[in-house]
């Protein structure tokens, strides 16, 4: 079978899509319910724990930068089963790890090898019907965001009950079946892009400097993106301590909640050419200033908790889905080159918030969190406003 672009996408092949990129990110959100666990088992500050996460983003920017793009020049099958069968590898290694470091590298390499969730993204804004590409690419986004919420879920309740090694072990074991499944219904597809990796990084350089909305839709997305991750990036820390007293099980059924920020994305996305994406950017960031308001006055409770993910969550969903529809849309010839830019930037962001809010606790505590959550909202609300469309 071979998908033709604009003529749809079978369910099986969309399912397929959804499962795989909510297994494939879920990498890089297994260790936030676990640095409290990692820390006292390594022997390492908070600080350094902390980094675990940042690495694994930073992986995650370079393999989008440097491996997405190549989806638009080699074949998919490919790139697939090189991805899944490193991050098997590194997986591995991080479980095995008898030292920080080691983890800090293995996570850098297991994080650049995340990125096939970025790969079907585009498929489903390049070959979906004209009239569902946002509903599709809100489907796939559903199952790549309920698997960074199940991550937490499940790395929290494993690793309670079994240890954080035997977490990245069965993350082993997840990529090699991924690899079955992905060689059982993976479709053909024609290459965008005709010429050198070289050509084709220059063409991606291009098009990040001759196309201002695509860097506008990045941008205010990936300050979006941090405000959401400064909560996860030192949650395990927060709930160690008083009033709370829990572990990692704890941490990882609060993603439970966040859940039903994944759930939006499928409903949400046939209203994206309704309202406008401004209108979407500007009730995102608001949802998140409010969900961050919630978790000053009432973070020292599970119920303050529990509101400010699921809202935060919900928030970024908005965003997410009508700025990097938006920018496929702006050239679905080169879908996979513009997610590249889209991605990376949008990680950038990530980085920024988690290296940003392990600062902030580290200085004022909670406190420090929320205020890193309610600036970077603010601030891709400010870009919102200021620039019109």
């Amino acid at each position: 079978m071979t998908l033709k672009e604009n003529q749809g996408i079978p369910g099986v092949v969309l399912l397929m899509m959804a499962v795989m990129s909510g297994l494939a990110v879920a990498n890089l959100y297994y260790n936030q319910p676990l640095l409290e666990m990692m820390q006292r088992d390594l022997g390492c500050s908070v600080i350094e724990s902390n980094a675990i996460t940042v690495m694994t983003q930073v992986g995650y920017v370079l393999g989008l930068l440097f491996i997405t793009p190549m989806g638009d020049l080699y074949s998919h099958r490919r790139i697939i089963i090189t991805t899944l069968t490193l991050s098997a590898l590194a997986a591995l290694a991080i479980a095995s790890a008898e030292n920080i470091a080691t983890v800090w590298g293995a996570s850098l390499v297991l994080g650049a090898n995340s990125v096939v969730a970025q790969m079907f993204i585009p498929i489903a804004g390049q070959y979906s019907e004209p009239e569902n590409k946002a509903r599709n690419i809100g489907y796939v986004l559903s199952g790549l965001l309920t698997g960074i919420l199940a991550s937490r879920v499940v790395s929290g309740a494993i690793g309670e009950m079994a240890g954080w090694r035997f977490v990245y072990a069965s993350v082993a074991v997840q990529m090699m079946l991924c690899i079955g499944l992905m060689l059982w219904i993976m479709p053909e597809m024609k290459r965008n892009f005709e010429g050198s990796y070289t050509g084709l990084m220059r063409s991606t350089a291009d098009i990040f400097l001759t196309h201002p909305r695509i860097r506008l839709n990045a941008i205010r997305t990936a300050l979006s993106f941090g405000s959401m991750l400064a909560v996860w990036s030192c949650l395990s820390f927060h709930v160690a301590g008083e009033p709370f007293y829990d572990g990692a099980d704890a941490v990882g059924a609060l993603g439970l909640c966040g859940v039903a920020g994944a759930v939006t994305a499928s409903g949400i996305g046939r209203y994206v050419t309704r309202w406008g994406v401004r209108r979407f950017c500007i009730i995102g960031t608001q949802l998140q200033i409010a969900a961050w308001a919630v978790a000053w006055i009432w973070g020292y409770s599970y119920a303050g908790l529990i509101v400010t993910i699921i809202v935060l969550d919900i928030g970024v969903q908005f965003m997410q889905l009508s700025n990097q529809s938006d920018s496929i849309a702006q050239l679905p010839s080169a879908s996979n080159r513009v997610n590249t830019i889209f991605m990376t930037i949008f990680f950038i962001g990530g980085c920024l918030g988690t290296f940003l809010a392990g600062h902030g606790w580290n200085a004022l505590g909670w406190t420090g969190i929320c205020l890193v959550g309610i600036l970077m909202a603010a601030a891709s609300l400010c870009i919102t406003l200021l620039r019109r469309e």
